[in-house]
């Protein structure tokens, strides 16, 4: 079983900056190695503190016999970080999805790959028991650390009981969870959960509520366990909101966790406005208009106004922008300039030609 080294662990723990990787493609919908090695030179220089990869936001469909990309995607951002000789920690992280014995597989091939944690998605799981996903969970904890992933169901998720996650807190090698129920009540199940285990302080709370990423990072979650009042937050965030404008999602957390040490009333207020101008901007990234049918395109779409990518395509065809995305998207980069992140980036591709 390969467990998280303590230096990884450490960082995990005092809270970072994870964007989940997108997929780079020619407009032939072909991997466009070029750029997708670019993509993870950003999120290097960007200053976050890993990255996740062969998720959600890589595309699930790179598992498909057709395309086949599950181990390309993962085996070229661990060659680029590998190549950039980073110094400080770095987390790798790759996705896992399927039922079991796929889920075994991705999870042998990440580790094979150098990976640190897998993150393991429970969606299309519906028809599972809960006792059945737990075993699962175990068989992948018992190949490589497990990341937790409660996703939301507008995207493929399920809701679990609070029963199943007070089991799941207690699986060995379960490192961390990254909620992203998109609901207030769910988010509340699993903090809940996590405070009443055993494991309280081997497991570290990530947000994926692309909605509340703010208010999820300044939210103190404190319950009453055997007589004692117990502190749980969310140490960071694993999103695929931070895909884009990365160096100012390392800047946020970084306000964010200096305020926990020294909190003051104009800092607060100064988050508390930021808040809802994030979620705003999410809202047109993320299309939830349209059930997130844009959620993709719309990461792409900004990337690709940067130059960190030359198209929006996907590799199913039939995911684009919605109607009037675009003009969502121009909306939020006019009436927040100081959250967008292109002068870092310009400087970036001057320094990163392709």
């Amino acid at each position: 079983m390969k467990t998280l080294q303590s230096e990884l662990k450490q960082l995990l723990w005092e809270g970072t900056v994870i964007p989940a990787h997108p997929l780079a493609l020619t407009e032939n919908r072909t991997l466009d190695e070029d750029y997708q090695r670019l993509l993870t030179r950003y999120y290097l220089a960007s200053g976050a503190g890993g990255m996740a990869i062969a998720v959600h936001s890589t595309q699930f469909e790179i598992r498909e016999p057709k395309h086949n990309l599950f181990e390309t995607v993962l085996q070229l951002a661990a060659d680029e970080i590998k190549k950039s000789n980073i110094t400080r920690p770095f987390l790798k992280i790759a996705g896992i999805c399927g039922p079991t014995e796929q889920a075994i597989d991705e999870a042998n091939i990440a580790s094979s790959l150098g990976y640190d944690i897998g993150l393991l998605s429970m969606g299309g799981l519906q028809n599972w028991s809960e006792e059945a996903i737990l075993d699962r969970v175990k068989s992948v904890a018992s190949i490589i650390p497990v990341f937790g992933f409660y996703l939301q169901p507008s995207v493929g998720g399920r809701i679990f009981s609070y029963d199943f996650w007070r089991e799941f807190v207690e699986i060995d090698n379960v490192v961390a969870i990254k909620c992203a129920s998109f609901n207030r009540y769910q988010t509340l199940d699993v903090m809940r959960a996590v405070a009443n285990s055993s494991r309280r302080e081997d497991i570290a709370m990530y947000t994926g509520n692309d909605d509340n990423i703010v208010a999820d990072l300044l939210t103190n979650y404190q319950f009453p366990v055997e007589g004692k009042n117990v502190d749980i937050g969310f140490k960071g965030g694993l999103l695929g909101h931070w895909a884009v404008w990365t160096t100012k999602a390392v800047e946020l957390l970084q306000e964010i966790k200096a305020y926990r040490k020294a909190p003051t009333v104009d800092t607060f207020q100064k988050l508390s406005n930021l808040g809802p101008q994030i979620t705003d901007t999410n809202a047109a990234f993320f299309d939830p208009s349209n059930n997130f049918h844009g959620c993709i395109p719309g990461i792409h779409e900004v990337l690709r106004r940067q130059g960190l990518l030359k198209g929006i395509w996907c590799l199913n065809p039939k995911e684009d922008l919605s109607i009037g995305q675009k003009e969502e998207i121009d909306r939020v980069y006019a009436h927040y300039p100081h959250l967008n992140d292109d002068s870092f980036v310009r400087k970036f591709l001057e320094d990163n030609k392709i």
